[in-house]
């Protein structure tokens, strides 16, 4: 855990942050598709990822979720932050993509080192803007990109996420995370699948 925390935020935070992370933070290990948090869940602690990846999804009320981003490592998430700073119920659904390690930063610490350590400050800022660039960028692809062009991009990001151009994943995921229904998603992919772009397996879909 000191290696991975070194690694990931040694050349941003001052060597006594550090030192205070290692002390309060709790260091949890999750398998791939652990539920991290649920909506209307009060949130006492901050994620920072050391590594893996999470899914940050947002669910509607009649319970279907649209993906809003992921999490990778060096990440937190800035609604997890809103909500713990307000003592709020939680309106995301975050689950790891990918095996994963955490550090969670208890809510008192976070008030604290943000007047205390100018590093701490600034990481929640650019946290802030980085998720916040990230939202608009999934509000544009819904409002601006055909379902292809969204289903594309949901490809080639799991790729780069995934490190790997063979994602394990069934058609109804797909179709969760982009809010549509399978029949469209598989019709599309076999339309890849058509022009070369990718391949479809029993189990897996092969990025070409």
């Amino acid at each position: 855990m000191i290696q991975e925390l070194h690694s990931n935020y040694g050349s941003q935070f001052e060597p006594q942050l550090i030192e205070e992370i290692q002390k309060v933070a709790t260091f949890m290990e999750v398998p791939e598709g652990q539920h991290l948090i649920q909506p209307g869940q009060y949130i006492k602690s901050m994620p920072l990822l050391l590594s893996g990846s999470i899914k940050i999804m947002r669910p509607d009320d009649h319970g279907e979720e649209l993906l809003l981003y992921h999490l990778e490592k060096g990440d937190t998430c800035a609604m997890t932050m809103t909500c713990c700073m307000g003592n709020t119920k939680s309106e995301i659904h975050a689950v790891t993509e990918t095996p994963a390690q955490i550090l969670m930063i208890p809510i008192g610490k976070m008030e604290e080192w943000s007047s205390k350590y100018k590093s701490w400050r600034n990481f929640v800022f650019n946290s802030y803007h980085e998720r916040m660039m990230e939202l608009l960028e999934s509000i544009d692809n819904i409002a601006f990109n055909k379902m292809d062009e969204r289903l594309e991009k949901y490809l080639i990001d799991k790729v780069q996420i995934l490190k790997s151009k063979h994602i394990y994943i069934t058609h109804q995921e797909i179709a969760n995370d982009l809010h549509t229904s399978r029949v469209v998603i598989s019709r599309l992919l076999k339309k890849m699948e058509n022009n070369k772009v990718i391949k479809l397996h029993r189990s897996f879909i092969q990025v070409m």
